[in-house]
């Protein structure tokens, strides 16, 4: 299978765990997918096959300096691996957020903006989260 196709299959498959978590937190289903991390350890899995042939057919891999990492991205399959590291993560971080929100109580519409944010920019839907999370601790 080429890079380009596992690159397609890796984002369909996150794509729709995002759109159950972001739609359907609670329902069954969702809930299963969440407790057994059954996507992102898909990714993982994905991710390991292609880091790991990075590692074995480019060069070594140093993370010491930005040319360094720029060049790493030069090669096709560290950049795959890259990008579904970010799917796999960034899904655990969703998820948690939606764990945490068992005992929170946030409303969905809050938590929508969270979840979103985290799928399409990380740090920031995951940011929002916690600032509201704190919020909401403080007036508990």
């Amino acid at each position: 299978m080429s890079t380009p196709e596992v690159f397609s299959i890796a984002n369909m498959v996150a794509m729709p765990m995002w759109l159950l978590m972001i739609v359907l937190p609670k329902w069954k289903i969702t809930r299963v997918l969440i407790d057994y991390k059954v996507i992102p350890l898909v990714l993982s899995i994905i991710y390991a096959i292609y880091i790991i042939t990075s590692m074995l057919s480019g060069p070594p891999m140093d993370f010491g300096s930005l040319e360094s990492v720029m060049h790493l991205f030069t090669f096709e399959n560290a950049v795959l691996a890259g990008w579904v590291h970010y799917l796999a993560f960034d899904l655990v971080v969703g998820m948690w957020m939606l764990d945490e929100n068992k005992d929170l109580k946030i409303y969905p519409l809050i938590m929508a903006p969270c979840l979103i944010g985290t799928f399409m920019l990380g740090p920031i839907g995951f940011a929002l989260f916690m600032i509201i999370r704190a919020i909401k601790k403080r007036n508990q």
